[in-house]
């Protein structure tokens, strides 16, 4: 269960960062947006590991010995993207107006790592669903209190939750590469 609570907080990076992000420039209604990208996150976020999963159960008699050089593929992937998008800041999207459908597409974005790292979830011996349970909570509580730091703190730790995240995720990976 600890691999899947240090999954979930590494996982949780990314939408927090994002989270930070939208405090930062956000002033006015500050409660309604942090609840807002807890319930958007945290949902995404605990169902794409659930889609990662489902997938990777077909593929696991497929993979046979490679699935743990697999896993740490796919989590050295995601870590490294984590990393990059932490140190790249040029990419930052600037939104006019925080729809219902800007909403769904942030927490789109923010959680199609988790669908890729729901793969590894087929290796821990762990309940899925519960699983994906915590990473959504986690997510979201990360989301909410996210909202509330940006707004306090500004943009500077947008960079450095996902650099965190990235560099968690490929500790994880050399874990499942040590099995």
């Amino acid at each position: 269960m600890l691999e899947v609570l240090i999954l979930a907080v590494a996982l949780s990076m990314d939408a927090f960062a994002v989270s930070v992000g939208l405090g930062a420039k956000k002033q006015d209604n500050l409660s309604k947006l942090a609840l807002m990208c807890a319930i958007y996150f945290g949902v995404f976020q605990g169902a794409m590991p659930l889609i990662g999963y489902l997938g990777g159960v077909g593929l696991l008699n497929w993979l046979g010995d490679f699935k743990q050089s697999i896993a740490f593929i796919i989590l050295c992937g995601i870590g490294a993207k984590m990393i990059y998008e932490g140190v790249d800041s040029e990419q930052e999207a600037e939104f006019k107006q925080l729809t219902q459908k800007v909403m769904c597409l942030l927490a789109i974005a923010t959680s199609i790592d988790a669908m890729a790292a729901g793969f590894t979830l087929n290796l821990i011996p762990v309940n899925p669903i519960f699983s994906c349970f915590i990473i959504g909570v986690i997510t979201a509580a990360f989301s909410y209190v996210g909202v509330l730091v940006g707004n306090k703190s500004g943009t500077w730790l947008e960079s450095k939750a996902e650099i965190l995240g990235g560099v968690v995720l490929i500790l994880i990976g050399f874990k499942f590469l040590l099995l």
